[in-house]
C-alpha cells in the first residue's frame, strides 16, 4: 500500500505542475491591459482526483477489480449530474470514473474469480457487484464469463456477416429522418458523418487496400469541391452534371500525380503527399483569379431535383419543390434532400469498394500491401497496380469535395487544411485498416463525439483527444480487425476438385 500511495502521490503532483499553467492561469483583457486569473482550486480539486484515481488503478492491478467497478461507475453517474465548479474538473471527474470502471471490468474479465470475489465481500461491494448478480456467491466469475463467451460465439456469425449488417445499417439510415429524432441538427451531424464516411472509404482504397499512405488525401477533396464551384458559376452546369466531373478532374489529378510519387514507397510517399495537400492549398490561396484567394467562392448553387429547386422564392424561370407537391416551405425540406444525396453516394462507394476488393484487381492491391516485392516478382505490374488505387481514392474524394461545396455554398482554403487529412486518415486507422464497418464505426465516434461534448467549450477537444487514446490502448489494431477474406480455401479446393 506504501508502494501504491507513492506513486499516486507523485502521479498527482506531476499532473498539478502540468496544468498550472494549462488551467490555472488565464489571462483576461480588461481597462488596465492584460491580468491574470488565477485557479488554484482547480488545480488542487483535479490533483486530489488525480491521486485517487491513481491510487484505485493500482488496486485495481492488485485484484480489487470486483469492489471498485461498481464505485466507478456510481462515481462517474454523480459527476455527470454533480454541480463541480469548472467544466474543467467534470471531464477529469467523468473520464476518470469512466477509465476506472472500463479498467476494472477488464480486470474482472481476464482473471479468474477467487480473489476478484473474495476482495469484493471483504470490502462490502460483494452484494451489490452487477458481475455477479446473476449467479450465488459461490459461482466463480468465469462460469459468466463462459456463457458470454458462448452468446457471442452463436451471435458472430450474425455480426461477422458484412452483408446483413450493412442492410440493416442502411435501412436505420434510410428511416433515421422520420425517427422523433430527426432534428435539424441530428441531420446536419448525420450529413457531416456520412460526408466523412464517403471520404474514409475512399482513402481506405488508398492506404487499407494498397497499402500508400497517403496524408495529402484532402487535395484532392479540394480539387473537387473549387472543380464544383467553379464550373457550376462560370459555365452555368448543373450540380448533377457537374458531380462526375468533378470526380473526374480529382481522379486526373491523381493519375497524373501518380507517375512520378508512386515509384516512391513508404516514409518518402507519405511526405510527398503530404507536400501535394499543401501544395494544393498554397495554389488556391495564391491564384486569386481563378480561385478569389483566401476569400473563397460565394454563391455556389444548389442541387435540384428534377429542375424543383428548394427555397422559397426560385426566380423567374424556375420553380421550387413545395410549390409542385403542393407543401408548405421548410427548410428542412432541402436539409433531407441532401442527406439522402450523401446517403446514396456514400453507400455507392461502400459498394463497389467492397466489390473491387474481391476482384483480381483489389487480390492484388492486398498483395502489394502484404509484400510488394514477391507481388512485383510475380510480373503484377507496379505502378498500374498502385496507380489505380491512388486514382480510385481521387475519384472518390472529388465526387465528395462537389457534395460539400454545394452544401456549404462557400468554400475557401481554409477548408482543406492538413487537419482534414489527419481526421480521415485517423477514421481509418481507428476503425481498422481495410475494415468498412469498422470506419463507419470509427466516423461516428470521431465525428460524433466532439458534437457530444460541444457543451464543455474548449475541454470538448480534450475530450475527444483521451477517447482516441483509449480506443489505441484497448484496440491498437483499430475497433475492428477482423477483415473477410476476398478468397475462401473451402471455395477454391471444392473448384479444383470438381476439375479434377
Amino acid at each position: 500500500m506504501s508502494a501504491r500511495l507513492k506513486d499516486a502521490f507523485l502521479t498527482a503532483f506531476i499532473a498539478a505542475v502540468l496544468a498550472l499553467p494549462l488551467a490555472g492561469a488565464r489571462t483576461i483583457d480588461g481597462i488596465n491591459g492584460l491580468t491574470v486569473e488565477w485557479h488554484l482550486a482547480d488545480v488542487g480539486v483535479a490533483a486530489v482526483l488525480i491521486f485517487l484515481g491513481r491510487l484505485l488503478l493500482g488496486l485495481i492491478e492488485d485484484g480489487y477489480g470486483a469492489a471498485i467497478a461498481p464505485l466507478a461507475f456510481f462515481s462517474g453517474i454523480v459527476a455527470a449530474y454533480m454541480p463541480l465548479p469548472s467544466h474543467f474538473l467534470k471531464v477529469v471527474a467523468i473520464l476518470g470514473s469512466f477509465v476506472l470502471a472500463s479498467k476494472a471490468v477488464f480486470a474482472l474479465w481476464r482473471y479468474p474469480v477467487t480473489r476478484q470475489k473474495r476482495a469484493a465481500i471483504i470490502t462490502g461491494f460483494g452484494s451489490v457487484d452487477f458481475l455477479h448478480v446473476f449467479r450465488r456467491g459461490d459461482i466463480h466469475f468465469s462460469v459468466a464469463r463462459a456463457r458470454m463467451s458462448g452468446l457471442m460465439q452463436k451471435a458472430r456469425p450474425w455480426l461477422g456477416n458484412l452483408k446483413i449488417v450493412s442492410l440493416f445499417l442502411l435501412i436505420f439510415m434510410i428511416a433515421l429522418p422520420f425517427t422523433p429524432f430527426a432534428t435539424r441538427y441530428t441531420m446536419d451531424v448525420a450529413i457531416m458523418v456520412l460526408t466523412y464516411i464517403m471520404l474514409a472509404w475512399g482513402l481506405n482504397i488508398t492506404v487499407g487496400y494498397a497499402g500508400l499512405l497517403d496524408l495529402g488525401y484532402v487535395g484532392f477533396y479540394a480539387i473537387g469541391a473549387y472543380s464544383y464551384a467553379l464550373l457550376a458559376q462560370a459555365i452555368g452546369i448543373g450540380f448533377w452534371t457537374a458531380l462526375p466531373l468533378a470526380g473526374l478532374i480529382a481522379a486526373a489529378t491523381g493519375f497524373l500525380l501518380g507517375f512520378p510519387v508512386l515509384r516512391l514507397r513508404g516514409d518518402y510517399f507519405a511526405i510527398v503527399t503530404l507536400g501535394f495537400g499543401e501544395i494544393v492549398r498554397l495554389v488556391l490561396i495564391n491564384w486569386t483569379t481563378l480561385t478569389n484567394g483566401p476569400n473563397g467562392i460565394y454563391d455556389i448553387p444548389r442541387p435540384t431535383l428534377f429542375g424543383l429547386e428548394f427555397t422559397r422564392d426560385p426566380g423567374e424561370g424556375h420553380r421550387a419543390f413545395h410549390d409542385f407537391f403542393g407543401l408548405a416551405f421548410d427548410p428542412m425540406q432541402r436539409v433531407l434532400f441532401l442527406y439522402y444525396i450523401i446517403l446514396v453516394l456514400a453507400a455507392l462507394v461502400g459498394f463497389f469498394s467492397a466489390r473491387l476488393r474481391r476482384l483480381p484487381l483489389g487480390r492484388a492491391w492486398e498483395a502489394f500491401r502484404e509484400d510488394e516485392i514477391a507481388t512485383a516478382a510475380l510480373g503484377v505490374d507496379r505502378t498500374r497496380i498502385k496507380l489505380a488505387a491512388y486514382s480510385l481514392g481521387a475519384l472518390v474524394a472529388g465526387l465528395a469535395g462537389a457534395f460539400f461545396a454545394t452544401r456549404q455554398g462557400f468554400i475557401s482554403p481554409e477548408s482543406f487544411t492538413f487537419t482534414e487529412s489527419a481526421t480521415i486518415l485517423a477514421i481509418v486507422i481507428l476503425g481498422g485498416v481495410g475494415n468498412p464497418l469498422g470506419i463507419v464505426l470509427a466516423a461516428v465516434l470521431i465525428i460524433g463525439m466532439p458534437e457530444l461534448f460541444r457543451e464543455l467549450e474548449q475541454y470538448r477537444m480534450l475530450a475527444f483527444g483521451a477517447g482516441m487514446v483509449l480506443i489505441m490502448i484497448w484496440r491498437p489494431g483499430g475497433l475492428m480487425t477482423v477483415r473477410e477474406p476476398t478468397v475462401r480455401l473451402s471455395v477454391i479446393s471444392h473448384q479444383l476438385s470438381e476439375k479434377v
